[in-house]
């Protein structure tokens, strides 16, 4: 099903970056906030709470990722130029991921920057949004987000523009668990 999410997303116009590690997927991350310049005259990135970077010490993470701040609020994730954030489980018939944004700072880091790194493990990736959606307990997950591809909309005269109302690329990172591969 990998590579049937990965044909989808692409499809829809988010790159795709495979990691085989959790330590893989923190080495991507620093290639791709390096390669948008973060850490370097002010730019910054945002990265909100999760499984994925609850498994690194922040020390570290300040280490390997210069101007990455790890306290996301309004102010923090609008002045960002990355906004990295952790989907649940992703759909290989769409390419869209689908994860828990009850937490406003997942909501403000996948909106706000013009770049959006969305980490996904491999194996959480179900054969459609229907899946998806059979993952989430209405009554606990009152704010659910599902993206598929950067931002964009057709609304203004009929003419494709991407990222008017949300970030102009989509990066999703899968990763492989230690434990398991989905391969």
């Amino acid at each position: 099903m990998i590579g049937k999410f990965r044909t989808s997303a692409e499809a829809a116009g988010a790159e795709v970056v495979e990691a085989r590690s959790p330590d893989a997927a923190l080495a991507a991350i620093a290639r791709l906030l390096k390669e948008e310049g973060i850490g370097q005259e002010g730019r910054t990135a945002v990265w909100p709470d999760g499984p994925l970077r609850s498994r690194f010490h922040p020390e570290l993470l300040a280490q390997m990722l210069p101007g990455l701040a790890l306290d996301v609020s309004c102010e923090t994730a609008a002045a960002a130029q990355v906004g990295i954030t952790e989907f649940d489980c992703g759909a290989a018939s769409t390419g869209t991921l689908a994860g828990d944004a009850s937490a406003a700072a997942q909501r403000l880091a996948s909106t706000l920057p013009p770049v959006h790194i969305a980490l996904l493990r491999s194996d959480a990736i179900v054969a459609d949004v229907a899946a998806a959606l059979r993952r989430f307990d209405p009554a606990r997950v009152p704010f659910l987000a599902l993206v598929t591809g950067p931002s964009r909309t057709a609304d203004i005269e009929r003419v494709l523009t991407i990222g008017v109302h949300g970030p102009k690329r989509l990066v999703i990172v899968l990763y492989e668990t230690e434990t398991g591969h989905a391969r």
